[in-house]
């Protein structure tokens, strides 16, 4: 079949392009820079096959195309029976101009009106978790909102599934892979602090799942029978962000021990971690503004229903680490 995958040269896009076109079907990038989507595509396909060159991506259409304006969409979503939305941006905006979350929304909405236009069977998107209503988390405040970033995962989601039926939304926390932000932002915190100073959302848990395991899944969503619907996805080990921390700390073979400071600065504690990570820190706040409860799936059947084989939390970050090191050193190794 016809696909369109979106955001084509991010982590997940160009992770998720080499799959399909693998399993037999013509794949369509979408992008605003072109070059980009090319170099992404292009390290893709060389890591899948070990080999050097697209070896295969030279076949798959790139466009132009921009989400936000709307620039591009019916020509990529022409004759497409999938479409993949795979784009989330947290960057900061320029002064005067809209918050993400605004844009995120627009965005949204010009492309599924866009893919209904065009008669798109069915719209796939990965999105974030969020707190199991009417659950309340030991530790976590009385009445916690959601965060800014997690609701409007939810209101691309229930845009793009109102406007195709047949659509379909994945839902995960922090996906474990050697381009993912999240995962990045621990692994700098375990490389960078002699000592964690962790803040009470240390003890909240999740389920991190790995990038091949989720790349698999989506996969999977372009031919299931499942429709109209999201699920939740997740690893199989439910682990506290401080466990999480730990385990990365032992798995790169380094010493850091850990302070619980027993109080959530999350606006300063932000700041201070993307300045430690050398990251952007309208990245890095609306992320640590999530972590006021456990963030689990409500169901644990996805990977069953997907049929996919679920990696362990340190089989993933190992797999991660190797990848990583592959073409950039560790400093904490």
């Amino acid at each position: 079949m016809r696909i369109l995958v979106t955001g084509a040269s991010g982590f997940v896009g160009s992770t998720l392009i080499p799959r399909l076109y693998g399993d037999g079907h013509a794949v369509r990038a979408l992008g605003r820079d072109l070059d980009r989507v090319s170099g992404a595509l292009a390290g893709a396909f060389s890591a899948l096959t070990g080999a050097a060159g697209l070896e295969g991506g030279g076949e798959v259409e790139a466009v132009r195309g921009d989400v936000l304006s709307g620039d591009g969409l019916a020509r990529a979503l022409a004759d497409v029976e999938v479409a993949y939305y795979l784009i989330h941006s947290m960057e900061r905006s320029p002064a005067g101009s809209l918050q993400f979350a605004e844009r995120e929304l627009i965005a949204a909405e010009n492309f599924a009106a866009a893919a209904r236009n065009a008669g798109v069977r069915r719209i796939v998107y990965l999105g974030g978790l969020v707190p199991v209503r009417g659950a309340q988390t030991a530790g976590a405040p009385a009445g916690a909102q959601i965060s800014r970033h997690l609701a409007s995962r939810m209101q691309v989601e229930q845009v793009l599934l109102e406007a195709v039926a047949d659509s379909l939304a994945l839902r995960a926390s922090i996906v474990v892979g050697a381009r993912s932000r999240s995962f990045r932002l621990l692994v700098h915190l375990v490389e960078r602090m002699p000592v964690l100073a962790l803040p009470a959302w240390q003890g909240f848990r999740t389920q991190p799942i790995d990038a091949r395991d989720v790349t698999a899944m989506l996969v999977a969503c372009a031919t299931t029978p499942l429709s109209g619907r999201y699920l939740d996805i997740g690893g199989p080990d439910v682990l506290s962000y401080g466990e999480m921390l730990k385990r990365i700390a032992e798995l790169m073979l380094v010493s850091r021990p850990a302070v619980k400071l027993g109080v959530n600065v999350t606006a300063i504690a932000a700041r201070v971690a993307a300045a430690i990570v050398g990251e952007d820190p309208e990245l890095v706040v609306p992320l640590m503004e999530g972590l006021h409860g456990d963030l689990l799936p409500a169901e644990h059947h996805a990977a069953k229903l997907l049929g996919v084989q679920l990696h362990s939390f340190d089989s993933s970050v190992e797999h991660a680490l190797a990848e990583w090191e592959s073409v950039e050193r560790l400093a904490a190794r």
